[in-house]
């Protein structure tokens, strides 16, 4: 015959055709049975009607229910010849015993041609894997009957070498079977550290006959392609147990010389995950624990001969190399990744050891806050001595800002200037030296920080910098507090600082208005520090805290985009003013009216005027503190005269202004008597016969006040009014109440309260609209 097609894909041409007509006729086949299975009259089906199924539903492929049957014949045969090995096999004689397996493990391996000849391969492959489990029970069985002075691990390395090159030919010669070079593989894992062990070897060689096999495995990775990932497996597991042996032997080495057997191995180790890596561009990993096994072998040979700090050093030098690899074209990239990547992670956890130590360190200063200016310096025998954590720090920040360069990155800069400012910050103290040069040094790094921050143009070290440097100048602030001396010269130097970067008009926004809120911050802890030297009482130290919010105010447009923070910073410190006179009343009134004074001096201003809120209530609470002070118990005598001519400049503000608001108008002067009234009644007992009066005029007053304000529909007046209406009524009632509620039965209450729950679960929607309502009604009013 003469086709037009080569013979190979005309023979696949009639294989794919006899397979659809084998589909097309079982089809037909199930559509006959339900054919002849339907009554000989049946009415046809109505039009419409979706037509019956061609055959059973199938839940399950036919090659999936093929390869089911075949793995459960291959277990069941594997669990008869193993149950005949162990119990049926003494009942035969040394001849039977030769034939019965002779005869099984031929016909188990032998029979996978003839079936991948009539095509059937998932069958043979079945049959091959029960073959290849009879040549292990065949070498169990020579061994127990042939063999049995041997030595178990000797001659279980030499059966697993046999059975390997057997697996290995045998998969050979019938190539289209996947399971035999996978199991030779699997096989070949054991014969040298198995021969190792037996041999009496120590841990570096069986680390070398790990090694081996891991190499072979490499190479059959990449010419065995039928079975190139089990060995790539393999050979990742056996390089993970090369590294840790290896790792282990030279951090145990107890002399140079007994490490240098450990880093040979190690060595070794990454000559071959280098290898690996440069073979396959996927083998990254490889690269990765090659650098790890060169560092571990360095680091691991100077370790013993140095204390722990410069084996730190060591590792982190050793490291280096492979750092530079990035820039190396000659090297493949995943071989330059993984190299580089080892070198990091070695960098970081150096970092990491040497910051441990350094976190101390910085944290000591704390405890000063416990007894300030007691002079006691924290001893220096707690923290890592010598030059070893500043010298890694400052190797890892070099490191670092290389790779940044090399890679084009910011992250790794904006790390080495985190490195860079913790080693240098931290040296002075760990290296020992004398208090004032530390403070120095640390006020010389602090600074160089902040000028880094300011300089830099790029946003992660900006940020880096700008943070080490208020790190370092609230390291440096809680160390001064040690000494008067130290406080005046590092706070004053700090504050000039901040200030200075503050008023340097190209730093970025948001570092000047840190640096001036820092600014007045250590200002007012200088002025803190003047009152504590001056002997003064505590209270008294408040009028010179006072002077910061007074200049900052005095200033005010003058300090331009940093004046907001300026600001706040001046009211926290107006506060700590208040805080500091709080111990004595007469000097309490003072500050409150010179904060007052302050206020009021900063709502001239247009910007600024609602700073004339704070200083009203200023001014009030100055004038409650000093009637409080002098024992007066009418106070009304004193706030009507203040209240009349309040409400008589409101009324005017609002005839002249029918925009403003009656918060603006009336609030003050209604405040002004309402507030400490209010105050005196609630210090008085509930129906008192002496105090009768009080309530009842502060409630008329109230009552009055309220009816104006919801006649005029003006809100200070109703919400003032209703307010201090409704503390006069809770007053005066609250001892009736509570007897009520002594003579009622205890269940009464939780049932009240549970009706009244029920209630406004009931009209939950109605009382929010009502609510809604009101909140609306009292938002139009004035």
């Amino acid at each position: 015959m003469n086709m037009p097609l080569p013979p190979a894909e005309e023979l696949a041409l009639i294989d794919r055709e006899l397979v659809q007509l084998d589909a097309r006729r079982s089809y037909l086949l199930h559509r006959r049975d339900w054919l002849l299975r339907l009554p000989h009259h049946a009415p046809p089906a109505p039009a419409g009607w979706p037509a019956p199924p061609a055959g059973p539903v199938r839940e399950a492929s036919a090659r999936g229910a093929q390869n089911v049957l075949l793995t459960l014949g291959a277990v069941l045969l594997a669990v008869a010849a193993l149950a005949f090995t162990l119990v049926s096999w003494g009942s035969l004689g040394i001849a039977g015993r030769s034939v019965a397996l002779a005869a099984v493990t031929a016909a188990a391996l032998g029979a996978p041609a003839a079936l991948l000849r009539r095509g059937l391969r998932s069958t043979a492959e079945s049959v091959a894997a029960v073959g290849l489990l009879l040549t292990v029970l065949d070498a169990y069985a020579l061994h127990a009957v042939g063999l049995p002075g041997t030595d178990g691990t000797a001659y279980t390395a030499g059966a697993a070498l046999v059975l390997a090159a057997v697996w290995a030919g045998y998969g050979r010669g019938l190539g289209a079977l996947r399971l035999p070079l996978p199991a030779a593989l699997l096989a070949a894992q054991f014969p040298l550290p198995l021969a190792a062990l037996a041999a009496g070897a120590g841990p570096v060689a069986v680390g070398w006959a790990l090694l081996a096999t891991a190499a072979l495995d490499a190479a059959a990775a990449s010419r065995v392609r039928a079975a190139a990932v089990p060995a790539v497996v393999a050979a990742a597991v056996l390089g993970a147990g090369v590294l840790l042996v290896g790792a282990a032997q030279s951090w145990s080495a107890g002399s140079v010389g007994q490490a240098l057997a450990p880093a040979v191995l190690l060595l070794a180790g990454a000559a071959l995950g280098v290898a690996a890596a440069w073979r396959e561009p996927r083998a990254s990993a490889a690269a990765v624990a090659a650098g790890t096994a060169w560092v571990v072998a360095l680091g691991g040979v100077a370790r013993p001969a140095l204390d722990p700090g410069w084996a730190v050093v060591a590792h982190l030098l050793a490291a280096l190399p492979l750092l530079a690899a990035v820039r190396v074209p000659a090297l493949p990239a995943q071989v330059r990744r993984g190299l580089a990547l080892a070198g990091a992670a070695v960098a970081g956890l150096a970092a990491l050891a040497a910051c441990s130590a350094v976190a101390p360190s910085l944290l000591a200063r704390v405890g000063v806050l416990d007894e300030v200016w007691a002079a006691t310096t924290p001893a220096r025998g707690a923290y890592w001595p010598g030059a070893a954590v500043p010298l890694t720090l400052l190797i890892a920040a070099g490191a670092s800002w290389w790779l940044g360069r090399a890679l084009t990155r910011p992250e790794p800069g904006a790390v080495a200037v985190a490195l860079a400012w913790s080693g240098l910050f931290t040296a002075p103290v760990l290296l020992g030296f004398p208090v004032a040069v530390v403070f120095a040094a640390q006020l010389a790094v602090t600074g160089a920080a902040g000028l880094l921050a300011v300089r830099s143009t790029g946003r992660g070290v900006r940020a880096t910098a700008a943070v080490c440097a208020l790190a370092g100048a609230a390291n440096v602030s809680l160390g001064a507090l040690d000494g008067r001396t130290a406080t005046f010269a590092v706070w004053g130097l700090l504050g000039a600082g901040c200030a200075a970067v503050a008023a340097y008009g190209r730093a970025p926004g948001p570092l000047r208005s840190g640096a001036a809120a820092c600014a007045v911050a250590y200002a007012t802890g200088l002025l803190v520090a003047v009152g504590a030297v001056a002997d003064l009482a505590v209270a008294w130290w408040a009028l010179p805290v006072l002077a910061v919010p007074a200049v900052v105010v005095a200033l005010g447009p003058a300090l331009g985009p940093v004046r907001l923070s300026a600001e706040s910073a001046a009211a926290g410190a107006g506060a700590l003013a208040v805080a500091l006179s709080a111990g004595r009343a007469g000097t309490l009134a003072l500050v409150l009216a010179l904060a007052g004074v302050v206020c009021a001096g900063a709502a001239v201003r247009v910007e600024r005027r609602r700073a004339g809120w704070a200083a009203g209530a200023l001014f009030v609470a100055a004038t409650w503190v000093r009637l409080a002070e002098a024992g007066v118990t009418t106070p009304e005598a004193y706030t009507l005269p203040v209240t009349v001519p309040a409400l008589v400049v409101g009324l005017l503000r609002r005839r002249g202004d029918s925009n403003a608001s009656s918060w603006t108008a009336y609030g003050p002067g209604l405040a002004a008597t309402l507030l400490p009234s209010l105050l005196a009644v609630w210090g008085t007992e509930p129906a008192g016969a002496a105090h009768w009066s009080r309530p009842l005029l502060l409630g008329l007053c109230a009552l009055a006040v309220t009816l104006v304000g919801a006649h005029r529909r003006l809100q200070a007046p109703l919400l003032l009014g209703g307010a201090v209406l409704a503390a006069v009524a809770l007053h005066e009632l609250a001892p009736y109440v509570a007897q009520l509620a002594g003579a009622l039965p205890r269940w009464v209450p939780p049932a009240l309260a549970g009706v009244l729950l029920l209630a406004v679960g009931a009209t939950y929607e109605k009382r929010l609209r009502d609510a809604r309502r009101l909140r609306d009604a009292i938002g139009r009013l004035r």
